[in-house]
């Protein structure tokens, strides 16, 4: 897994506050950045986080690039809504060595870790078989309708690749560009940090969590999973380690600032 931060705005906490102090003042909206110090952006986002005040922080967005991830954790991801989502298409993109994530657990024991990479070599035999077949069947068809060769030969394995991807496993690997505002993230931080979250994208959030609070302590300051910021709200669901998880958001923080 590989996690970029690509973007984000500029002064994110100003920008909140900014947005903020607008809502609470008669200031120009050309001038509600005149004379507002970091400290005070940074005391104005506190302010607004103890009155429960959230929606300022929607103003302020943050776009990462993700590689080396499932399509099992794509369609976990983009169940969250408020969000933008540009993904590696399997239909444009031929999967004929297509990479693949292997879940821990799997990997930790030989005799499971060689079942699985015989099933991926299977997917990947039978899609490009699949591939091959449809991709000569349409290509006859094309040639038959008067279509050029090279226009023929393009068009059919774009159609073949289209039905031939059915094969491919969650496993396989995908990239994607997301983009989310700070109030999305927050929220997908409560989720997907929790230990009770599915290993691949309780990691993922841990490093987009990372790269946030790097560029915006304030405003992710209580960020984590929810027992960073009160008790655990799984009931008898609850892992039962929210010190420990608690001090590891607190050295992450601790690490980041330093």
């Amino acid at each position: 897994m590989h996690v970029t931060l690509i973007t984000c705005t500029p002064n994110p906490e100003k920008t909140v506050a900014a947005a903020a102090k607008l809502c609470y003042s008669d200031t120009d909206a050309m001038h509600l950045m005149d004379g507002m110090s970091d400290e005070d952006a940074g005391n104005f986002v506190k302010m607004l986080a103890s009155y429960g005040h959230e929606s300022p922080i929607e103003h302020v967005s943050f776009t990462f690039g993700i590689e080396g991830v499932s399509r099992a954790l794509l369609a976990q991801i983009t169940r969250h809504r408020i969000a933008s989502f540009s993904v590696q298409s399997q239909r444009y993109v031929k999967q004929e060595h297509f990479e693949y994530i292997t879940p821990p657990e799997i990997a930790a024991d030989a005799e499971t870790a060689k079942v699985y990479a015989d099933a991926m070599q299977y997917s990947v035999d039978a899609y490009n078989r699949l591939a091959d077949m449809l991709e000569e069947r349409h290509y006859q068809e094309f040639l038959k309708e008067g279509v050029p060769e090279k226009t023929a030969r393009s068009r059919a394995e774009k159609k073949a690749i289209e039905d031939a991807r059915f094969v491919l496993p969650n496993a396989c690997e995908t990239k994607m560009v997301m983009t989310m505002n700070a109030r999305s993230l927050l929220n997908f931080f409560r989720m997907r940090c929790c230990n009770r979250a599915q290993w691949e994208i309780r990691a993922l959030a841990r490093e987009m969590f990372r790269l946030c609070y790097e560029q915006a302590p304030t405003i992710f300051a209580k960020a984590g999973p929810s027992c960073c910021a009160g008790p655990c709200p799984e009931g008898k669901m609850t892992c039962g380690k929210c010190e420990e998880v608690r001090r590891e958001y607190a050295e992450i923080k601790e690490g980041i600032l330093k």
